[in-house]
């Protein structure tokens, strides 16, 4: 990055999911991979399997609303305000029935550039699970 960017609220790169709507506000392009920050709107019902990152760090900053994030040894509730940070090889699971907002900060990972792809899947390629799975490692995400 060599100049200053904003990005208002509204805008980046967006991403509308089944499950949520992300806005990219920082992407890893930006900064050869060290740091992405994305604003996600949670739809009711989110559900995120049980996963792990071996090199990304996630911090989570909840703005609205809930989410419930499930540990091999807790729960813990992120309340509006609250901020956790998971370090990689931390196993985690997440869900929010009523939905919400909230900022996610990805060290060392370029999971923009992950949702940028996923977009350009189709339900055939969903399907695939050899490929899916395949591609999650590419992205440094491991599920059961």
């Amino acid at each position: 990055m060599t100049s200053k960017e904003i990005i208002r609220k509204g805008e980046g790169e967006n991403y509308n999911y089944s499950q949520d709507h992300c806005f990219i506000k920082l992407s890893s392009r930006q900064t050869n991979g060290e740091l992405c920050i994305v604003e996600d709107t949670i739809k009711p019902g989110f559900h995120l399997k049980r996963h792990h990152h071996k090199i990304m760090t996630e911090v989570f900053y909840m703005l609205v609303g809930d989410l419930e994030l499930i540990f091999d040894d807790e729960t813990i509730i992120l309340r509006e305000g609250d901020t956790i940070t998971v370090p990689p090889n931390v196993w985690h699971e997440a869900k929010s029935v009523d939905g919400g907002k909230m900022l996610t900060i990805f060290k060392n990972g370029e999971f923009d550039i992950f949702l940028e792809q996923l977009s350009t899947m189709t339900e055939d390629d969903f399907s695939n699970q050899e490929l899916m799975k395949s591609f999650s490692t590419k992205f440094d995400i491991y599920e059961e």
